[in-house]
């Protein structure tokens, strides 16, 4: 199980910013700002953090989780709002499983950002 990830990016102001917009459907805000900046649901759950370095290549793709399909979309909207590009409007992916219901954006420094629902809907 995975307790955090820390994500390098060439402006660190201009990322959180991003992923202050970009994540606030998901509960998450900003809990810390010092020298790296780490988001989280509460100040118990800082799972997402970011520095200021050299940005690897090719940039990672990572998936947040979202209980339900609208969440998917809320996401999806709120990053590109933030200034993110669409890297795949949110759909269902049935070749990974019958209900990975998932959208993609780039953040700022071209990082592939997922936000993912594995539910089936039900009627």
């Amino acid at each position: 199980m995975l307790d955090h990830l820390e994500l390098a990016v060439s402006d660190l102001e201009r990322a959180a910013e991003f992923y202050r917009a970009a994540l606030a459907p998901l509960g998450y805000r900003l809990h810390v700002s010092s020298e790296t900046r780490g988001f989280g649901t509460s100040m118990d759950t800082l799972d997402f953090w970011l520095r200021a370095a050299v940005v690897s290549t090719p940039p990672p793709h990572f998936a947040f989780h979202c209980t339900d399909r609208t969440l998917v979309d809320s996401a999806h909207r709120a990053a590109l709002s933030a200034g993110g590009t669409d890297n795949g409007t949110p759909q269902l992916l049935t070749r990974i499983h019958p209900h990975y219901y998932a959208g993609f954006v780039l953040d700022p420094d071209g990082h592939n950002v997922e936000f993912v629902c594995h539910k089936a809907v039900t009627s």
